[in-house]
């Protein structure tokens, strides 16, 4: 009876895990301090009112001991932000973001927020790697 209760136990514990995957892309150079930005692949979609993509991104530091990042809201080590980014017009605005001090916080207003051009490296990477086969994105 008890390696019944423990295999359930496993069995819950594997489908919670499962349900809650991340799947992060790195899209950013790794800087000389050894951060680098990734998205979660699992976590965007196509915004059904505005057409816009909609990612969660954060930093890490690949290869740290013990692991920093990227990780979603309410981690440890979860740094980040959600975006919205337009494709064709190349703009991006920020939805929300959080740090293990602050839980994620998004805005009721985003859709009607004026985007900002997309211009550091990072945002012309994350655009084009979030943009990439964004056509194939669920919409929500």
């Amino acid at each position: 009876m008890r390696r019944l209760i423990a295999l359930a136990a496993l069995s819950v514990a594997a489908v919670a895990s499962a349900a809650s995957a991340e799947t992060w892309k790195p899209y950013s150079a790794v800087t000389d301090k050894g951060l680098q930005w990734s998205y979660d692949t699992d976590y965007a979609y196509r915004d059904s009112a505005s057409g816009k993509v909609v990612v969660l991104q954060a930093i890490g530091k690949p290869g740290a001991t013990p692991r920093l990042g990227p990780s979603a809201p309410g981690a440890a080590d979860g740094v980040g932000s959600v975006v919205a980014l337009d494709c064709r017009a190349r703009t991006i605005v920020l939805i929300g973001s959080y740090a293990p001090s602050k839980p994620l916080a998004l805005s009721d207003t985003w859709r009607s927020a004026t985007a900002k051009k997309v211009e550091s490296a990072d945002d012309k990477a994350l655009v084009s790697a979030a943009c990439e086969g964004a056509d194939k994105l669920s919409a929500k």
